[in-house]
């Protein structure tokens, strides 16, 4: 039994090899757009890595170098600057901050107002980030909540941009989102007494003189890791190259002209099958020669 033919491939139209095309630039184009995305999140990334390098450990600085009086709104370029504090923790506008883990433990932020003082008797209200503290055994609040320091403080914290205002509900005393008119709205006395002594800032706590006898547990440091998205921005310029390539190889291997070497004519041969010999006629010698043989051999028996 002989082995089948091998089948002669079919040659692409060119609409087919329109469309292919097609596909592999639009490919390539979503590719090129992803790495774009990708790569502008790296630059994104770095500027605030950057940023905190500078800024978080530099030396801190009074508190009326960044915010000059009421009202005031902190720049962008001294997110993380430390600065210190000197005035009073207001106790009773103590705030919750839900869902923000730390480690990836569960709990709460301690949001507590801060009355600052500032050179010339002005004062403002800055909202301190005072620590984190675990949940409790129900989850919705934490078991304890250490008190501040009583009396004068002094206090350092690196500043932070006020947080958008949250739209989701929370329990009262807790908000969703570190904006300082939430906060002390969310309050038991409300934002009444701070009226026209807020910023547009917060501060996380470093330290604070004197010091309580139970604190919060400490922030962590500010993350600098850059991720992956340098990484991804050249993956997906690999990819849309690899669209274009695959294409450009595809058209070459199907349009080339085919050339058949002496191995695969003979395997060609060996495939189709071979016809039976055809019986060769009896000719008049072969007569002849036959009689002769006979004689031959009739002689050689008379003779023995």
């Amino acid at each position: 039994m002989t082995a089948p033919a091998p089948e002669a491939r079919v040659p692409r139209t060119r609409r087919q090899w329109f469309t292919l095309g097609v596909a592999a630039v639009l490919l390539a184009v979503l590719c090129l757009v992803a790495a774009r995305w990708q790569w502008h999140r790296y630059t994104d990334r770095e500027a605030q890595i950057d940023l905190v390098e500078s800024n978080y450990s530099a030396e801190p600085v009074p508190v009326a170098d960044l915010l000059d009086g009421p009202g005031a709104v902190l720049d962008p370029a001294d997110v993380w600057r430390p600065v210190e504090l000197e005035g009073r923790y207001v106790e009773d506008g103590t705030v919750l901050l839900r869902n923000r883990p730390v480690h990836g433990t569960p709990g709460f932020h301690v949001l507590v107002p801060f009355e600052a003082e500032l050179p010339g008797g002005d004062e403002i209200v800055l909202v301190v980030d005072r620590g984190f503290v675990p949940l409790g055994q129900d989850a919705s609040a934490p078991s304890t909540v250490p008190a501040p320091p009583d009396g004068e403080v002094r206090a350092v914290v690196t500043m932070r941009a006020d947080e958008p205002a949250s739209g989701r509900g929370a329990p009262d005393g807790q908000v969703q989102a570190i904006n300082t008119a939430q906060v002390l709205a969310a309050a038991p006395g409300g934002a009444d007494w701070a009226q026209g002594r807020m910023v547009g800032a917060y501060g996380q706590l470093r330290s604070e003189d004197p010091a309580p006898a139970v604190s919060p547990g400490a922030l962590p440091p500010p993350d600098t890791d850059p991720g992956s998205h340098l990484s991804y921005a050249f993956q997906w310029v690999v990819f849309a190259l690899g669209a274009v390539a695959g294409y450009v190889l595809l058209w070459r291997r199907e349009t080339r002209p085919v050339t058949v070497t002496a191995g695969e004519l003979l395997e060609e041969s060996d495939l189709q099958p071979r016809r039976p010999a055809r019986p060769r006629r009896t000719s008049d010698e072969d007569y002849e020669d036959a009689l002769l043989d006979g004689a031959g051999q009739a002689r050689d028996t008379s003779s023995a």
